[in-house]
């Protein structure tokens, strides 16, 4: 057996990631995957109809376009950006919609146009260091003192207060929608700076998708991997880091599948930490295939790929607290994607994919799927019409298909300060010596960037 200077378990962005980082440093990387095709959470399969492609999980990628990591490897990926970012249906045929322009978005936002340029306008005009802060490991002594100083003070609010300093309800539908990509209550600190970063990057580069669905993102990092001479063995499970022979070892796993691996070389201060690790709220994911296009009542949301289906920012927030409290709201956030407006390469000529999410408690068995549907249609009337297959995925399937979701948890963990305030640019990875973990359960966290493997291979290399 030919022995390697490093093996990453698990081929999903973040393990992909860490293995051409390591490859990059000139060292024989090995990427394992239980698996049979790689990608992790950037997978698209025929799940509903012969002829109709399905992301899996991720299908909007704004941490990808924004990604330093993706950009110093150059990431031959064809983005598809719609012409608006993002909307938000509101009753009545009204939508707030982010603009990729903050003066244009603004303008739509009446007495609230001030307060939006004012608060997005600086975050914007400094998107790469505000990048670069928010997709690194918090430092005490931080190399663009300005951004992260801005992100702390008002990105560590939560998007509760946020919310409040807007009076339309336009206004804060955008900061719902926006911060419910926590996946948490909007009380939590800290949800306000999850709202301000996608909103930002939206405005700086769009929220694309990958043509041909997100296992291309998938493909072009392994050839990126194979190209410096890397290799990808598939269908191999790895339960005891004593299978593996390497001097380096990265687990891109959740924490409990980190401690049961590594076993004995697990660090003493790193079993505590990995051991204080929770699972967040889960998912319960509906796709379909579709007779045509979604329908909506509104003038803008055909004009987008990503849809925030949940009404006023009361109703959103009362979603995301309920699931907070282990309940199942009646009308839950739903974060929908509609590719093939904007990509017809996903299904046949004609016929359309749609793709749609809530959350709910952790490992819930509870069928969201008439909820989704209902909130759908009462901003698109005619959406049911038009369903010709569906395909379901609660938390258990979820899991199943991809252990890192445990209970459903596509996040990598509870997000909130314990998992933000990690510092060290190698403690957050280091589990013992010579053995590191690379998942989104380190910092920066959840979100197709590769950021996690590409600092935790940073910290092995030292």
């Amino acid at each position: 057996m030919t022995r390697n200077d490093a093996v990453v378990v698990g081929a999903g962005p973040n393990g992909i990631s860490a293995a051409i980082e390591l490859a990059r440093s000139g060292r024989q990387t090995l990427l394992v995957e239980e698996a049979d095709v790689i990608g992790g959470g950037t997978r698209t399969e025929e799940l509903t109809l012969p002829g109709f492609h399905h992301d899996v999980c991720s299908a909007i990628h704004p941490a990808a376009i924004a990604s330093p990591f993706f950009a110093s490897i150059g990431l031959e990926v064809d983005w598809v950006q719609p012409p608006i970012p993002f909307t938000h249906p509101l009753d009545g045929g009204r939508v707030a919609a982010l603009q990729r322009s903050v003066t244009t978005t603004a303008g739509a936002l009446g007495e609230d146009a001030g307060r939006y340029r004012k608060l997005m306008g600086p975050i914007v005009d400094n998107i790469e260091e505000m990048v670069e802060v928010s997709l690194n490991p918090v430092s005490l002594n931080p190399k663009h003192k300005t951004a992260f100083a801005r992100l702390a003070m008002i990105g560590g609010l939560p998007a509760a207060l946020l919310a409040k300093r807007f009076h339309t309800e336009e206004g804060k539908a955008l900061i719902s929608g926006m911060s419910a990509h926590a996946i948490r209550p909007f009380h939590a600190p800290a949800t306000a700076a999850v709202g301000l970063m996608l909103g930002a990057i939206g405005h700086a580069h769009g929220w694309p998708m990958a043509r041909g669905g997100s296992a291309s993102i998938a493909a072009a990092l392994e050839a990126r991997f194979t190209e410096l001479g890397g290799v990808v063995e598939l269908g191999r499970r790895v339960t005891d880091i004593s299978e593996l022979d390497a001097d380096l070892t990265l687990l891109d796993v959740m924490p409990p599948a980190a401690v049961a691996i590594a076993g004995g070389r697990l660090g003493s201060s790193a079993r505590r930490r990995m051991e204080r690790w929770r699972p967040g709220s889960g998912v319960f994911k509906v796709d379909w295939a579709l007779d045509g296009p979604i329908p909506w009542a509104d003038p803008l949301s055909g004009q987008t790929a990503t849809v925030h289906v949940g009404g006023s920012y009361a109703e959103v927030a009362a979603a995301e607290r309920a699931v907070g409290r282990g309940e199942h709201p009646k009308r839950p956030f739903v974060l929908l994607a509609q590719q093939t407006l904007f990509d017809d390469s996903r299904a046949p000529a004609g016929k359309h994919t749609a793709w749609g999410y809530c959350h709910v408690p952790n490992g819930s068995t509870v069928d969201m799927t008439d909820a989704i549907e209902t909130q759908i249609e009462r901003f698109a009337p005619g959406f049911r019409d038009l369903i010709i297959g569906r395909a379901v995925r609660g938390p258990a399937t979820q899991e199943q298909h991809n252990p890192n979701y445990v209970g459903g948890d596509i996040g990598g963990g509870v997000y909130g300060l314990r998992k933000v305030l990690q510092l060290g640019y190698s403690a957050p990875y280091r589990l013992g010596d010579d053995v590191f973990l690379c998942s989104s359960a380190a910092p920066p966290g959840a979100g197709v960037h590769g950021m996690c493997g590409f600092l935790a291979a940073r910290a092995a290399i030292g």
